[in-house]
């Protein structure tokens, strides 16, 4: 049988969990993933959502840190990439129909497997392209998220040739021609040396990164498609106006690396200033992937993350269930 989850010698998989697939937006066949705290009383479940390229295999690391912590962990593989159903009869590029489905995939996994299977409260954390699927639904989550902490959001893209105007331009340009399932740039097989990579200054963490790819290369996903940057940019417009932010009731921290090559601050700031129930808090000097970071970096994410989530002080213990009674 092939397992769901795949480990590495120096990635193994956390804790007490279940793993499967659900059906998502369109019956798209979504993996996920619920970990589970050796915590006598469980500190509430945190919903952890991924960037682009992006797996549950990468973030075992983190994981294992929230269930020391106390909390459970609900997680899945964005629809096109992971281990989820890919889209396009070229698996390895990044594509989606209407970012909208994210946003569908997401609901439905809050109410199929987090809402019925995992311990209150509720809080998402969530990294780049996923903490702009969360900023679009975000005027929706309030019935069911109590905070967000979202790391790097995916406001913008910077460090490219030609700019992000001219790449908006283009992706719309080539949607309109019908040539929206093509890519922009060539598929150079994403494994850039170490030196000058814009994700992080931790040379061990990106490397157990690649190894993870090379144990399991239908995690890998290339370029995005030109469909899936215009859908992206429609998105970023959206969920920047301020009329959109204010209703936005979740509390939400917003984790944003100075030196992110990827997503420009400035971006961040921006839209901090127009979100009244979000926080921005600047990890200085850091790159885009917060959670991949070198620990000098990481660690002062993790604590900001810890210590703005909620706990769950109940008046009456509710123990954590064992495998078999779950």
């Amino acid at each position: 049988m092939i397992p769901i989850l795949h480990s590495t010698p120096d990635n193994p998989i956390p804790g007490d969990f279940l793993a499967g697939f659900f059906d998502g937006a369109g019956n798209r066949k979504i993996r996920y993933a619920v970990f589970k705290t050796k915590m006598p009383v469980a500190r509430g479940t945190i919903v952890l959502l991924q960037g682009r390229n992006e797996s549950i295999e990468k973030y075992f690391e983190t994981i294992g840190e929230f269930l020391d912590a106390g909390y459970w962990v609900a997680t899945f593989d964005w629809r096109g990439q992971g281990c989820s159903e890919r889209l396009l009869p070229h698996p390895a590029l990044g594509h989606v129909e209407r970012f909208a489905d994210y946003g569908r995939d997401l609901m439905m996994f809050l109410e199929q497997i987090v809402l019925p299977d995992t311990r209150l409260p509720f809080s998402i954390v969530a990294h780049s392209m996923g903490a702009l699927v969360c900023l679009s639904l975000g005027p929706r989550l309030a019935s069911r998220i109590d905070r967000m902490a979202l790391l790097a959001p995916f406001l913008g893209l910077s460090g490219q040739p030609i700019g992000e105007p001219g790449i908006s331009a283009i992706a719309a340009v080539m949607r309109r021609l019908g040539l929206g399932n093509l890519p922009l740039q060539r598929d150079k097989g994403g494994r850039g040396p170490f030196a000058g990579n814009p994700l992080t200054a931790d040379s061990r963490r990106y490397a157990r990164n690649l190894l993870l790819v090379d144990a399991c290369p239908q995690l890998r996903l290339g370029p995005p498609t030109a469909r899936w940057l215009n859908e992206a940019f429609q998105t970023i417009r959206e969920v920047t106006q301020r009329e959109h932010l204010t209703r936005i009731t979740v509390p939400t921290l917003l984790l944003a690396p100075t030196a992110d090559p990827l997503v420009p601050y400035l971006a961040v700031e921006r839209l901090s200033t127009n979100f009244r129930a979000g926080h921005l808090i600047p990890i200085d000097g850091a790159r885009h992937e917060l959670l991949q970071e070198a620990d000098r970096y990481r660690a002062q994410a993790m604590a900001a993350i810890l210590a703005f989530l909620p706990g769950m002080e109940a008046e009456e213990e509710i123990a954590v269930p064992t495998m078999e009674e779950a």
